[in-house]
């Protein structure tokens, strides 16, 4: 499974960085070259740029990417240091659960509303859909990060008691 969320998170983020990419180079040759803009290249290199932050942002997650304060916890013995670590862990689980929810919620009112965007006339639940899905993604990865740590904690668990 973990394989193949690797290779679901890291394609997504290629191919949507990808689009982006190319809409963005059309969008601005249309304008300057062709004298004639594209009304829906803005919108969607938007909508792709979010699904990008909320794909990679998970990346980042297994690749533990993302910053963090540790002066203070590099204080602290090893053992205290991989505890504080996990429970930091669970708690971004729990703020991604509670996102997700409030994500479900925002996509099930976008498509009650049947709000369409601007230039695409593409539901904007479809939009909004990258929040629980992302915060799907985020979930998984701490709990893989979450199991990790445990097994390492007892690992240094050992190695104190070694000593």
């Amino acid at each position: 499974m973990k394989k193949v969320l690797n290779e679901i998170e890291g394609y997504a983020c290629i191919v949507t960085l990808l689009v982006m990419s190319v809409v963005i180079f059309w969008g601005v040759v249309c304008r300057y070259v062709l004298h004639s803009s594209l009304p829906w290249s803005e919108e969607m290199a938007r909508y792709l740029l979010v699904w990008t932050t909320f794909l990679g942002g998970a990346y980042g997650v297994r690749l533990g990417a993302h910053i963090g304060v540790e002066a203070f916890t590099l204080l602290l013995p090893k053992k205290v240091q991989a505890i504080l670590h996990i429970i930091v862990m669970i708690c971004c689980a729990l703020l991604c659960v509670l996102i997700f929810k409030f994500g479900c919620n925002i996509v099930a009112t976008q498509m009650a509303k049947h709000q369409l965007s601007p230039a695409m006339r593409i539901p904007m639940g479809y939009m909004y859909s990258a929040i629980p899905i992302g915060m799907v993604f985020f979930v998984i990865r701490y709990i893989q990060s979450i199991v990790e740590a445990i097994k390492d904690l007892k690992n240094v668990g050992k190695k104190e008691e070694a000593k």
